[in-house]
């Protein structure tokens, strides 16, 4: 269907032309009806033959006076099309403007304009008074209607400028994420808690589950324009029948797919200044109005105040997207601010001048989520991240490790301090050389180690989870004394040096593990060390004798003791060289 908000000054006949367009009442309250006013949202909807597949529309009428500006903002939030109403016998009024500068400030670029009341005065003056007015905001070249809601003049010329808006409008994905402004709250006897609110996106499904912030509810029931369905997708007014945890479910609650978006109490912005605000900027506790929500928050300027970059906390948490456009309000008077939000998920500012760095590096933004943008300004995001904020991930330039990506910048910066940080390492722990991924994504402030490995670069390079850079050998006195048990491992190469020999030549464990570590020796078990390749060495020397072989052939075959022999053949069962019988016989495998 088609959503259509109804926009304009009290009293000048909006709840009338909706009742002539649909032949429904809008006004759903007994004290509406007396007053001769809308107080609440009012709802309403037809069909239009001519408009395709969408023949449907509903239109949403807010209120008109001044004291329900806030519920007025809440029926224009999530609607994509308005119609501006204002009377030919009344001057251009204050509320009218009002509402046009919260079109305007909220980005509402499709709409028409009637002018009503056109069988009280002539309407050209307020024609064009209103072409005028709305020419300089994004309803831009909205065409203007003389109509009557009395008696039914200029009608069919309006609907056919309204078919016209509506054909042209996008068309909303229905597989995005769902994010519902809840306008209504009532309980139906039989059914329970019912929701009402314009879906401007995504699909709703009876018997899925939403989220309304931490709770969680589930969709028993769902109409559209009064008829119960199994699905809707936006644009659409909807009522949810709601199971679960609806106990805190009120007007302003937002329902969304779980864990798809971020909530956020924080939030980096670009704000303009709407018709007639002039240079002074927001006051320190204004209102901020989004979908159907009315928050209040706190502004802070960051940098200049003239440049509209700023920060506001909010009362609450709400789910943002870079690009969302809000409205913020000085409830003081009728002052306006139109709303980009550039950063839903903004950094802490926790040193002095990080105010004036942060609005310096948000100076280019215009709210349209680009990935590349994005990591430059955050160095590394996580994916899950940036799909909750509305950025979307997209190939490029940058550096994907597991769920992270890193910009270009850091990528270049992180690597230039690998070879200070591993040759740092070196000197302080010279018989272990080599740094683990851990150390050093702890030492460059990563999230993971896996991040680490696409960093190095040549001449360093990663060995069992480990950095190593080639230039860092073993301190001088374990290296002369390692060559020695390598040119005696050379002339009997399973003769591995003895307990007592080893702590002649000063080799420990540490140092002992620093020379396998360089590739120098291999440690076949704890003190016990044969040369790299001896594995090898030996299971080819006892492929020669008659299989299966027992422990005392292989010790003579080698020409070594059982102290060794006894941990070398575990270590070739281990590595598959050889296999070990039922009678603890041994074969090679071939």
């Amino acid at each position: 269907m088609h959503v259509v908000a109804t926009a304009g000054h009290v009293d000048h006949g909006k709840s009338t032309l909706v009742r002539a367009l649909t032949g429904t009442d809008p006004d759903r309250l007994e004290e509406e009806r007396r007053r001769g006013l809308t107080i609440e949202l009012g709802y309403a909807w037809t069909s239009w033959p001519g408009l395709g597949e969408l023949d449907q529309v509903a239109f949403v009428d807010v209120p008109g006076h001044e004291r329900f500006l806030t519920t007025m903002l809440a029926g224009i939030g999530p609607v994509p099309a308005a119609l501006l109403v204002v009377a030919a016998d009344d001057p251009w009024m204050p509320q009218a403007a009002e509402h046009l500068a919260a079109l305007d400030a909220l980005g509402v670029g499709h709409g028409v304009v009637a002018v009503t009341r056109s069988d009280l005065a002539d309407p050209r003056p307020a024609v064009a008074r209103a072409a005028a007015e709305v020419a300089r905001t994004s309803l831009a070249g909205a065409p203007v209607v003389a109509v009557s809601g009395r008696t039914g003049a200029g009608l069919d010329d309006l609907r056919a400028a309204l078919a016209d808006v509506l054909t042209a409008l996008p068309s909303p994905d229905a597989d995005a994420d769902v994010r519902l402004w809840v306008d209504r709250r009532f309980t139906v006897r039989g059914a329970g808690t019912v929701v009402t609110g314009t879906l401007p996106a995504g699909t709703v499904r009876v018997g899925e589950t939403l989220a309304a912030g931490d709770r969680l509810v589930r969709v028993r029931g769902l109409q559209a324009l009064g008829q119960d369905t199994d699905a809707v997708s936006g644009t659409a007014r909807v009522a949810l029948n709601l199971t679960g945890d609806v106990d805190a479910i009120a007007r302003e609650t937002v329902l969304t797919t779980p864990d798809a978006w971020h909530h956020t109490e924080v939030v980096d912005v670009r704000l303009r200044p709407g018709p007639g605000t002039g240079d002074a900027g927001p006051p320190l506790a204004p209102q901020l109005h989004v979908g159907a929500a009315d928050v209040a928050v706190r502004h802070r300027p960051l940098g200049d105040p003239r440049g509209g970059i700023a920060r506001l906390t909010l009362e609450r948490a709400l789910p943002l997207r870079v690009g969302d456009r809000m409205l913020l309000r000085d409830p003081g008077d009728r002052r306006l601010w139109r709303v980009d939000v550039l950063d839903p998920d903004p950094p802490r500012l926790r040193r002095r001048g990080a105010a004036e760095r942060r609005a310096a590096q948000l100076a280019g933004a215009d709210g349209t989520p680009r990935l590349a943008d994005e990591l430059a300004r955050r160095g590394l995001a996580h994916r899950d991240r940036l799909c909750r904020i509305g950025v979307p991930v997209t190939s490029g330039d940058h550096l994907e490790a597991g769920p992270w990506l890193v910009s270009p910048a850091l990528v270049g910066a992180m690597a230039e301090r690998l070879v200070p940080l591993v040759e740092e390492h070196a000197r302080t722990h010279p018989l272990d050389p080599d740094v683990p991924l851990t150390v050093l994504a702890d030492r460059l402030r990563l999230p993971s180690p896996d991040l680490v490995v696409p960093l190095v670069r040549a001449p360093l390079q990663v060995v069992g989870g480990r950095v190593r850079s080639p230039g860092a050998g073993l301190p001088t006195a374990v290296a002369a004394a390692v060559d020695v048990v390598r040119r005696e491992l050379e002339g009997a190469p399973f003769a591995a040096p003895t307990a007592d020999r080893l702590r002649e030549l000063a080799l420990d464990d540490r140092a002992l593990g620093a020379a396998e570590r360089a590739g120098l020796l291999w440690r076949v078990a704890p003190g016990l060390v044969l040369l790299p390749g001896a594995a090898e060495a030996a299971a080819a020397r006892l492929a020669l004798l008659e299989q299966p072989f027992t422990t005392s052939a292989a010790r003579q075959d080698l020409g070594t003791s059982r102290r060794v022999v006894l941990p070398l053949l575990d270590r070739l069962d281990r590595a598959g060289l050889t296999r070990r019988l039922a009678d603890d016989r041994r074969e090679v495998v071939r």
